[in-house]
């Protein structure tokens, strides 16, 4: 087989990606993207087939292709059959290591391990432009909104329920989330409050990262929580005994940075790849009484802490 494309979607509700696979030669992989128009040829040392938990009983499912020190070249979500990945990599020269039972942390914690010039290809349509969505959420909004006050202004609010549970659904199937708030019409005006409300605790040190995650932020129990959403997805117990959150450590790694949390022996216990913003970093380490360092880091150094860190949020 010289070529493959997924057969779902990285999620159980995922579109399917229309990412294709080619191998023009041995050990050589191909990668295209149908919607951007891009291709890529690369030669990686092997594949990962993964899978991990994200959000509870949720998973995410790719494919990555790492170099020959183990960081990720190339992330490809979708659901690859197994015995067609198999094939294909057998056929282009590539081994093939299967990770899709192994500990999620684990799994997180090599897809967080980039190299310079990662990329990660979603193979999918890009949304729609952001002012014509904007235009319609809004419309929709205030339709959803005069709906329900008539709804509810004749008496009819078991009718409002259910139509509103029945439009959720459609939604959801048609994958059309961002129209959500034709039927619940408070999100028009709840998201932008929310979204205040997250600037000022940033602006705070209360917490950093942007409105919807990955946050970092005190969580109850004197514990850091890792935020996605409303969802807690990580958690580490302030304090200076080995495995608890001593310090962080604001990185950049050629041109690349992130975050790691480290314990009282410099152990990294989640890294969170990703812009953060120095300044707020500062702020919540302060108000939180972290360590904090903020350092240019080597080729090894970054491998170590990222080959030895406990769990990451890629």
């Amino acid at each position: 087989m010289k070529q493959l494309q997924p057969c779902a979607g990285a999620t159980k509700s995922g579109r399917c990606p229309k990412t294709t696979l080619t191998s023009p030669g041995h050990q050589s992989l191909t990668v295209t993207d149908p919607h951007s128009g891009n291709s890529l040829t690369l030669t990686p040392a092997r594949l990962l087939h993964y899978s991990h938990d994200l959000e509870g009983d949720r998973q995410v499912q790719g494919v990555a292709a790492l170099g020959d020190d183990g960081l990720v070249l190339l992330d490809l979500s979708g659901d690859w059959h197994a015995p067609h990945l198999e094939e294909f990599a057998r056929r282009a020269g590539i081994p093939l290591y299967d990770a899709r039972r192994h500990p999620s942390n684990k799994v997180r914690a090599i897809l967080a391990s980039r190299a310079a010039g990662w990329q990660r290809i979603h193979g999918l349509k890009p949304p729609s432009p952001g002012r014509w969505r904007k235009a319609v959420v809004i419309a929709a909004g205030l339709a959803g909104a005069a709906l329900m006050v008539y709804l509810l202004s004749v008496g009819l609010w078991a009718a409002w329920r259910g139509l509103s549970m029945l439009g959720r659904l459609l939604l959801e199937l048609l994958e059309i989330k961002w129209l959500w708030v034709l039927f619940s019409p408070a999100l028009l005006l709840l998201r932008p409050v929310l979204a205040r409300l997250h600037r000022l605790r940033r602006k705070r040190g209360l917490t950093i990262g942007p409105y919807g995650g990955p946050n970092l932020t005190l969580g109850s129990f004197n514990k850091l929580n890792i935020t996605q959403g409303n969802t807690v997805i990580g958690e580490v117990r302030l304090g200076a005994r080995p495995g608890q959150a001593f310090s962080l450590l604001l990185y950049r790694y050629e041109r690349l940075t992130g975050l790691f949390i480290l314990d009282i022996a410099g152990h990294p216990l989640h890294h969170l790849p990703g812009a953060w913003p120095p300044q707020e970093v500062e702020h919540f380490a302060k108000r939180h009484d972290l360590h904090l360092a903020v350092h240019q880091v080597s080729h090894d150094e970054y491998l170590n802490l990222t080959t030895n860190s406990r769990e990451a949020t890629p």
